[in-house]
């Protein structure tokens, strides 16, 4: 780093490597929220993504973006719909035994993990 011009190159290399980086942890998550895609499917991307990953992901963002965008405000309106019933229930004034079975819908659709539902029960028993 001799001189500004290579301190600059410096940074735009590492901002393009962070864009990089962002862009394929949305593919890799993108691919393990998309149900309908068979476990082959997945490893296939997965694979060409490790041995061609810049050309791979342009592929992938080319042939799938719109099913990206779609599969992620899913995964947000399904997050917001748990959160307000969670509230709902919570404003409600719902007995504990209606607090936990909510919270247990929860969990059995995927919205919370066991750490999460375990809190929940803690706080509707408390």
């Amino acid at each position: 780093m001799n001189t500004l011009g290579q301190w600059i190159w410096m940074l735009v290399w590492f901002f393009l490597f962070f864009v990089y980086l962002v862009i394929l942890f949305q593919i890799i998550g993108d691919l393990f929220r998309d149900h309908a895609l068979s476990g082959w499917w997945k490893a296939v991307w997965v694979i060409g993504l490790v041995f061609m990953p810049y050309l791979v992901a342009l592929i992938y963002l080319i042939a799938r973006g719109k099913g990206m965008a779609e599969r992620q405000q899913g995964a947000f309106v399904e997050a917001k719909t748990a959160q307000d019933q969670y509230i709902r229930s919570v404003a409600a004034g719902k007995s504990p035994a209606d607090q936990i079975a909510d919270a247990k819908a929860l969990l059995d659709s995927g919205a919370i993990d066991a750490g999460e539902f375990a809190t929940l029960k803690a706080k509707a028993l408390a």
